[in-house]
């Protein structure tokens, strides 16, 4: 069977990750969450002392991304593989409200995209990938057989991530994770390189008020009618 590149695009919280995880299970492809890697830089940051609430070390940060290695390694236990900065699993660590909430301006900088994408389009290469993130269908995979935009509204989006963050034992507010949802939607869609839009052929599904069942089965009814299309 031909395989097919699939790229899931949207905004923050949509359940991105979540359903490309499952239609890369279910096809035998390999997933990336580009989204991930953007997270792993700005924890390199954070912990570097290159970014904060007063500042942002831009130029410090571009001097110093020979020296940031992101790789992913499948865990067999949980299903799917984890992110890995420097050698040192940072899956948890990269899932913060801290790390949200300075990732959509390190995700601005075009010398960090540009290292990213390099990485993104050679994990592509082969086909036979989910990948998701803000410009999968655009800058990466703009050939992709199938591109999916992900919407919600700003409320849904808040209140998924808010219970997420809750059950992993995060002292937050829902105000806070709403706050960081809004402003991320804005640097996203308002950056120079590569802003969130979606692509011309990207078909675009709204889940706000879906279930993950009820996501995960149109997004699948998707995938299996570009299969039989280029079949």
């Amino acid at each position: 069977m031909n395989k097919i590149t699939i790229a899931i695009d949207g905004y923050s919280s949509t359940g991105k990750s979540t359903v490309a995880k499952q239609i890369a299970k279910h096809l035998g492809y390999v997933y990336v969450d580009s989204g991930a890697m953007y997270r792993a830089i700005t924890l390199y940051a954070i912990e570097e002392g290159l970014i904060s609430k007063e500042d942002f070390n831009k130029e410090a940060l571009i001097y110093r991304l020979d020296q940031i290695d992101i790789s992913f390694k499948f865990n067999e236990a949980l299903g799917f593989a984890e992110t890995y900065l420097n050698g040192k699993n940072v899956e948890k660590q990269i899932r913060t409200l801290e790390v949200s909430s300075f990732v959509s301006k390190i995700a601005e900088v075009s010398k960090v995209r540009e290292k990213l994408v390099k990485i993104q389009k050679q994990l592509g290469k082969d086909k036979g990938v989910v990948m998701d993130g803000r410009d999968i269908g655009t800058v990466v995979f703009p050939n992709a057989e199938l591109k999916i935009f992900m919407i919600a509204s700003a409320a849904k989006r808040a209140k998924r991530r808010y219970k997420e963050l809750m059950e992993r034992g995060d002292n937050i507010t829902y105000e806070s994770v709403l706050k960081n949802v809004t402003e991320r939607d804005y640097i996203d869609t308002h950056r120079e390189d590569s802003p969130l839009v979606k692509a011309k052929d990207a078909i675009e599904i709204d889940n706000s008020d879906l279930t993950l069942e009820e996501q995960y089965s149109k997004i699948l009814s998707l995938v299996n009618m570009t299969l039989e299309g280029i079949e």
